[in-house]
């Protein structure tokens, strides 16, 4: 085994930039090192079995070659909330090192990043009860209804909400039945809505995923064309028709390709790229690693090596 305490190597990125790539490449290299490492998923759609074509998930060839867990473990018609996610990336993360195991934390979401990381103060799921009532309201007497109770309630957190938007209505006033829905600059407030903490949970090690933005574009544009030419239009049919949560339908790309919009899909994949990438570059501590003009192999070796 390694001489040293392992450490958490977490590898965020835009989607196509090569995250999958490189945490393949840190692990072998990590092997030939005497480690033997796990990656931990941190993406909030690939949890759901039967999504894995449309999010990405490691193929299983991918797989073969660096487990990951925490993917494909989610029936599509149940809601998953980060909440639940942070405690089982906890679990996983310190199973690991107290085994003198590194886990490779990887992926897109930035609220599941930080929350596996660090010890957010989380929104707490609803109840069963809780969510039920809401739905069954919402169900009897629509989204306006809801957001027009929403609004008698905290007009601060109705104001930016459409009023079909019945996926964040139900959860506010589920918040609000829980007393967790707190107004803008409240020191509750403050506690969940921090972008980033750099006081992580165990030692980590935060790597950033670049590439040119050209370059990036094309890929994207290349990944979705696979997607498709490997069954993703019957994919989404399937889990539609399975009754996937509306959770699980917020998988980019589930509804362009539902209405048969390849081009609105690459679209919405690069607008969210783009905005992944805003978001990494404020991380606090970051490590670049521009995968333009190198390889995922290249790269993990010089990182392991101590250069960047």
């Amino acid at each position: 085994m390694s001489s040293s305490p392992p450490t958490v190597l977490a590898v965020f990125g835009p989607t196509g930039a090569g995250k999958t790539a490189l945490a393949i490449a840190l692990a072998d290299e990590l092997r030939a090192r005497g480690d033997d490492p796990v990656a931990v998923s941190v993406d909030a759609l690939q949890v759901y079995a039967g999504l894995e074509i449309l999010t990405g998930v490691a193929s299983p060839a991918e797989q073969a070659r660096l487990e990951h867990r925490l993917v494909s473990f989610v029936p599509l018609e149940r809601t998953f909330a980060v909440g639940e996610h942070a405690a089982r990336a906890h679990a996983e993360i310190d199973a690991l090192l107290d085994a003198g195991r590194t886990p490779i934390v990887v992926g897109g979401t930035g609220l599941y990043l930080r929350a596996a990381l660090t010890e957010l103060r989380l929104r707490p799921v609803a109840p069963d009860a809780v969510r039920a009532r809401w739905m069954e309201a919402l169900r009897r007497d629509g989204p306006m209804a809801l957001h027009a109770e929403l609004t008698r309630r905290a007009p601060w957190a109705a104001v930016p909400v459409s009023p079909h938007d019945s996926h964040r209505i139900v959860r506010l006033l589920e918040l609000d039945d829980l007393g967790e829905l707190h107004p803008p600059g409240s020191a509750q407030a403050a506690q969940v809505d921090q972008l980033w903490t750099e006081h992580t949970r165990r030692p980590t090690r935060l790597l950033g995923v670049t590439l040119d933005r050209e370059l990036l574009y094309e890929r994207i544009d290349a990944r979705v064309d696979a997607m498709v030419a490997a069954g993703a239009h019957d994919e989404v049919r399937a889990a539609l028709a399975a009754g996937a949560s509306e959770t699980a339908r917020k998988a980019v790309g589930f509804a362009d390709l539902l209405g048969d919009d390849v081009e609105g899909m690459k679209r919405r994949t690069r607008n969210y790229a783009k905005r992944q990438l805003t978001w990494m570059r404020k991380l606090p501590g970051v490590e670049l690693v521009d995968l333009t003009d190198r390889t995922p192999e290249q790269a993990a070796a010089q990182l392991l090596s101590g250069d960047r």
